[in-house]
C-alpha cells in the first residue's frame, strides 16, 4: 500500500509540474499582467518588488526562516535569500547552468535566446569570456575616463540651462551610461536614442510579462545589424576592436549576443545607481556631503550605495544540473534556482544594521554585480561612472533637493532592474560649470 501512494504521489506531481509548464509556456506566448495576476501568490513577487529603496518586509520574513525557500509555483524554484548561499549558488558552475536552452526546454520561455555571457556555461561561456576580459582592465577602461567627464559636464550643462525642475533620469541618470555604452561599443550616433528606448524596456515587467523578453529579441537583431555594418567597417569602438580581432572566431550571433549583453549589465543598471544613489543623498545631507570628499571616500561611498540599492535585484535564474544541498536543502536536478541579491546584500548574518547606509562601511564582496565566473565584467566601468557622476553633480549643484514630495515618487512596482520611473529636482542655484571656472 505505501508504494501504492508513493506511486501516485509521484505521478499526481509531475502531472501538476506538466500542466504547470504547459500554463507558463502558453502564457509566455500570449503574455499577461504580472502586477495584476491574482493566481501569482504575493511571496513569487516579492524578488521582484521594493519598499521605496528597501526591498519589501516579505523577503526579510522569507529569509528569517532559513536561506532557500521553495516558492509556490507549479514548477519547483527556489529562492535564496542568504548571503553565504547565493555565493554558493553563484560561484558553482558545475551544479548550476544558466543555458537559456534549459528555460524553452521546460516550456517556460519561447523567447529567442538572449546570447552573451550571461545565459551561457563553460566552456562556451570561458571561451567568451576571455575575449572580453581584455578589453574590461582598468588599463584598458580608463581611456574612457576623458570621455565620460565629458558626458556628465555635458548633461550638467543641458539641466542648468532648463527652467524649473528637472527630471534627474530623463536629463543625466539614463544620457550618462547610455552615452557611455553607446561610446563603448560604437553605436553611430543617430541611433542613440531608440538604443535607450531597447535597453530601458527590457527590464520593467509591469505590463505584460514577455514585453522585456521581445525588447531583448529586437535588441539582438539590432546588433546582428550593427556586427554586421562592422565587418564591412570597423570603428574604434568595442564591436570594430572584436572584428578585428576575433572576426574569424566569433559569428554575427556571438558578436551580437555579446554587445547585448553589456547593454544589460552597463546601461540600465548604472542609471538606476544614478537616480536612486542620489535620492538616498538627498534623504541624507550627510552623505551628499561625503560624496564631495577625496577619492578614497567617493569610492567606499560608491560600493556601500551599490550594497544597499543591488539595483539588480536577482541574478539570473539557475538551473539544477544534479542533485545539490544548499544550506541544509535538497535541491533537484532540473529545478530552478534564483537568487535574490537585494536581501542577501541585507543578511544580517554578513552585515550589521544593513538596511543603514555607513560610508565608512567595508562593504566587502558584496552581490551587486554577482558573484563568480557571472560576476558582471562591465562592474569597473559602472563604477567608474558613478564615481565620477556623483560628485560632479553634487558639486554643481550643491543645493539641489527634491521638486515633489517623497510620496509622490514613481518607482518601477515590479522589475528585474529596480529604478525610478522619474526623479523631479530642484536644482538651486548652481555652481559654475568648469568651463566657465577656467574662464575665470
Amino acid at each position: 500500500m505505501r508504494d501504492v501512494l508513493h506511486s501516485a504521489t509521484t505521478v499526481r506531481s509531475r502531472v501538476t509540474e506538466w500542466m504547470g509548464r504547459r500554463l507558463l509556456a502558453r502564457l509566455s506566448r500570449t503574455g499577461f499582467d504580472l502586477e495584476s495576476s491574482w493566481f501569482v501568490p504575493s511571496r513569487v513577487m516579492a524578488p521582484l518588488r521594493r519598499n521605496g529603496l528597501d526591498p519589501v518586509p516579505e523577503l526579510a520574513r522569507m529569509h528569517a526562516a532559513g536561506p532557500i525557500t521553495r516558492l509556490p509555483l507549479p514548477v519547483t524554484v527556489w529562492l535564496v535569500t542568504g548571503y553565504d548561499a547565493a555565493k554558493r549558488v553563484l560561484v558553482d558552475a558545475e551544479s548550476f547552468s544558466n543555458d537559456f536552452s534549459h528555460f524553452k526546454e521546460l516550456g517556460v520561455f519561447s523567447a529567442e535566446a538572449p546570447g552573451g555571457l550571461g545565459f551561457s556555461d563553460p566552456p562556451e561561456h570561458t571561451r567568451l569570456r576571455k575575449v572580453l576580459t581584455p578589453e574590461f582592465t582598468m588599463r584598458r577602461l580608463s581611456r574612457l575616463v576623458p570621455r565620460i567627464e565629458t558626458i556628465v559636464a555635458d548633461q550638467l550643462d543641458i539641466m542648468s540651462m532648463k527652467d524649473g525642475p528637472v527630471d534627474l533620469v530623463e536629463d543625466f541618470a539614463l544620457p550618462v551610461p547610455a552615452l557611455t555604452i553607446c561610446e563603448l561599443l560604437g553605436v553611430p550616433a543617430s541611433e542613440r536614442e531608440e538604443f535607450q528606448r531597447r535597453s530601458v524596456a527590457r527590464f520593467d515587467l509591469g505590463g505584460a510579462a514577455t514585453a522585456s523578453l521581445s525588447a531583448v529579441s529586437e535588441s539582438i537583431v539590432y546588433f546582428r545589424e550593427l556586427v554586421r555594418a562592422q565587418r564591412l567597417a570597423p570603428t574604434d569602438g568595442l564591436l570594430g576592436e572584436l572584428v578585428r580581432k576575433h572576426g574569424d572566431e566569433l559569428d554575427d550571433d556571438e558578436l551580437a549576443g555579446l554587445a547585448d549583453g553589456l547593454v544589460t549589465g552597463g546601461f540600465e543598471t548604472t542609471a538606476s545607481m544614478i537616480s536612486l544613489g542620489t535620492l538616498a543623498m538627498l534623504r541624507s545631507p550627510d552623505l551628499m556631503d561625503h560624496v564631495r570628499g577625496d577619492e578614497e571616500a567617493v569610492s567606499g561611498l560608491v560600493d556601500e550605495l551599490l550594497r544597499h540599492l543591488t539595483v539588480v535585484q536577482v541574478a539570473f535564474l539557475r538551473v539544477a544540473r544534479r542533485d545539490v544541498d544548499i544550506a541544509g536543502t535538497k535541491v533537484r536536478a532540473g529545478d530552478i534556482v534564483a537568487c535574490s541579491l537585494s536581501q542577501a546584500n541585507r543578511d544580517p548574518s554578513v552585515y550589521g544594521a544593513p538596511d543603514d547606509i555607513c560610508p565608512e562601511r567595508s562593504a566587502g564582496q558584496h552581490l551587486a554585480f554577482g558573484y563568480g565566473a557571472h560576476r558582471c565584467i562591465g562592474a569597473e566601468l559602472a563604477k567608474m561612472e558613478l564615481r565620477i557622476a556623483y560628485p560632479a553633480l553634487a558639486k554643481r549643484f550643491p543645493r539641489m533637493r527634491l521638486a515633489v514630495e517623497p510620496g509622490a515618487l514613481s518607482f518601477r512596482k515590479l522589475s528585474i532592474v529596480y529604478g525610478l520611473h522619474s526623479l523631479p529636482v530642484d536644482l538651486g542655484s548652481p555652481t559654475r560649470s568648469a568651463e566657465e571656472h577656467l574662464l575665470g
